[in-house]
């Protein structure tokens, strides 16, 4: 089975709250905040993506307006929600706590 683990830097009541915070961008601390930790982390992650083999099918950034990287899509090929957990737990992005908010969700693949 699937999981599409979906990673976001922050989320809409927070997001509407902070000033610059309109949809479709994050507040531009968060995002600067965020940037900063994705850079210290991101060749530990994309090592991390690579050494999972068959277990990530697809994985890549979510954009905001401006282009700036505010989330992550990230599908995975498990057995079940419990080793998409565990995955999740083990990816460096969740140890350098760099998103607001980590949804996994059930995904059946129709086509491609």
């Amino acid at each position: 089975s699937s999981v599409v683990q979906e990673q976001r830097v922050g989320d809409a009541e927070a997001d509407a709250d902070e000033p610059g915070g309109d949809e479709g961008r994050a507040p531009a601390r968060r995002v600067d905040q965020v940037a900063g930790q994705q850079r210290r982390n991101r060749d530990a992650h994309v090592a991390y993506l690579k050494s999972s083999g068959d277990t990530v099918e697809m994985a890549g950034p979510f954009l905001d307006n401006d282009g700036n990287m505010c989330g992550s899509l990230i599908i995975l090929n498990v057995a079940d929600m419990a080793e998409a957990r565990a995955w999740a737990a083990n990816d460096p992005y969740k140890a350098a706590n760099l998103f607001a908010s980590v949804e996994l969700t059930a995904w059946n693949k129709v086509l491609g």
